[in-house]
């Protein structure tokens, strides 16, 4: 089970107008302390934005060099953590005196401290989102008088794009399968960690494996992500609704062509 380091949180569900003091900068002493001892789960769009700021390394070999794989204890899917004991407890991005290298890129968990964002699954299947604060006995951020309410904070940190990037991601993570078991089978999980996470893997499997025989993607569609990873990112999420039959696409309509044969229209 990965460890969530939860007796940090406080209980206190946050709304967008909580109001908070906090303010992180070189000046602190506890400067970068939070980039360790912690877990970093990654997205799906996480990797994405972190593979391109390292330029020329595909996104199989970031996984291969940073990060490890676990199950989700809700889904049993495959989840993606930065692998913080192989570079001796500390995120391999950050150093002690200028901090984060990839700041701009850094991943949600990153970007959201020293709050939390909680999901659940309401009724309907739609999502019910909500926030809380983190607060760990080292960080001194707390003592600043910088002031925030949660909305003016997400919009400093840039996080509608992260979070609707990452929204049906979390949606499928929170399944069960009927039954009340894991999602996928070992098989199931694998195409989900491909296609999820090594989209340079998944961009592969749609255009040199037997793919586009088994399916009819439309033309524009086939363009958009030939080359553009966001667009890939969105269709893998589509397929993997259909291929583990976790959900209705509500951007795929599937009509059958033959035996070897659907239809795939967005």
């Amino acid at each position: 089970m990965v460890d969530l380091n939860m007796g940090v949180v406080q209980p206190v569900k946050l709304t967008l107008q909580s109001r908070f003091k906090f303010r992180c900068h070189p000046g602190v002493s506890c400067f970068t302390e939070c980039c360790g001892r912690t877990t970093i789960i990654l997205t799906p769009y996480d990797i994405l934005r972190l593979k391109k700021r390292l330029g020329g390394i595909t996104s199989g070999d970031f996984l291969k060099q940073y990060t490890s794989r676990e199950a989700h204890d809700k889904s049993g899917l495959p989840l993606v953590l930065m692998d913080m004991p192989r570079f001796e407890g500390r995120c391999p991005f950050v150093r002690p005196v200028t901090g984060c290298e990839v700041y701009s890129d850094r991943p949600a968990t990153c970007r959201y401290y020293p709050i939390g964002q909680g999901t659940l699954v309401v009724e309907g299947g739609g999502l019910d989102e909500f926030y809380f604060s983190v607060k760990e006995d080292h960080c001194k951020g707390w003592e600043e008088d910088a002031e925030w309410s949660i909305e003016t904070w997400r919009a400093d940190q840039g996080f509608d794009l992260y979070d609707a990037m990452n929204r049906e991601w979390k949606t499928l993570m929170l399944r069960r399968a009927p039954d009340g078991g894991p999602v996928a089978d070992e098989r199931g999980n694998n195409l989900f960690y491909m296609a999820a996470y090594d989209l340079d893997q998944f961009r592969k499997f749609v255009f040199k494996s037997r793919f586009l025989q088994l399916f009819q993607v439309d033309e524009d569609v086939l363009e958009k992500i030939w080359d553009d990873d966001e667009e890939l990112l969105k269709f893998s999420i589509q397929y993997l609704k259909m291929a583990l039959k976790l959900e209705d696409a509500p951007s795929m309509s599937l009509a059958a062509k033959g035996p070897e044969s659907t239809t795939m229209t967005f």
